[in-house]
């Protein structure tokens, strides 16, 4: 933690004000930024994707369950994975309340991972959510939006993700795909975004943010994974650390 100046009132509010104007640059800079991405060409989806829901098989355009806007979240866990990924269950914790509001503006929400449904129902119950979460497993749903990666990519260390090719070694990340739905019924992708495309829906660290020590990742991961359990296991780690003398 940094070793902050203190001073008087005055030059307090001075330094304050002076802030303010890059925090007000910042809301404008993310206004322009969401004008642009809502201006965006569109790509129709010609693929038919089926996915296993609890009530049944159900296609992507079914998916929006009677809404026209449609948002994604590429949830981390695998086939083979017996619980979900700690950041993307991080994220998740943030969802039930912000998608009582999207319900009532026209957005669906829907996490879709590989696992069978029946590990994702399992988990889901563990974590307590609400949201739909459906699974693609055996179609090519997070391969062809690009966060899944084949057993042959894993091993090469190569794949495409975030719009480029960089280092993987894991066979899932995390991203968040919108879709919207015509009149029609004619579907089309919209949006993408992976990697810390993701902050902005981490309430948590908004909050962290505004405080003196901030997100406070100081390592080994230098990221999330410094800190966060899933909610369901800081009673456990506080435990541990007490066990070993770690503050």
């Amino acid at each position: 933690m940094q070793n902050n100046r203190i001073v008087s009132q005055d030059e307090w509010l001075a330094a304050r004000k002076a802030h303010l104007k890059s925090e007000k640059a910042l809301t404008r800079m993310r206004d322009l930024v969401a004008a642009e991405r809502r201006a965006l060409p569109w790509v129709k989806v010609e693929k038919e994707y089926v996915f296993d829901t609890p009530q049944g098989k159900r296609t992507l355009a079914e998916l929006f369950d009677g809404r026209s806007q449609l948002i994604i979240y590429h949830f981390m866990m695998g086939p083979d994975w017996e619980q979900g990924c700690v950041g993307c269950s991080f994220l998740c914790d943030h969802v039930d309340g912000a998608n009582q509001h999207l319900v009532q503006h026209d957005v669906t929400f829907v996490a879709v991972s590989r696992a069978p449904l029946a590990k994702i129902e399992s988990y889901k119950k563990r974590m307590g959510w609400r949201f739909p979460w459906v699974s693609s497993y055996g179609s090519d749903f997070n391969f062809d939006y690009h966060v899944s990666f084949t057993p042959e990519e894993v091993t090469k260390g190569k794949a495409y993700y975030n719009y480029e090719i960089q280092d993987v070694g894991i066979d899932e990340l995390s991203g968040r795909s919108v879709f919207f739905k015509d009149a029609s019924g004619n579907v089309f992708h919209t949006y993408s975004s992976y990697a810390r495309g993701g902050d902005p829906f981490l309430g948590a660290y908004h909050y962290l943010d505004i405080t003196p020590k901030g997100r406070n990742e100081t390592g080994p991961g230098h990221n999330l994974t410094d800190w966060v359990r899933r909610h369901d296991e800081y009673e456990k780690a506080a435990d541990v650390r007490s066990r070993v003398g770690v503050e």
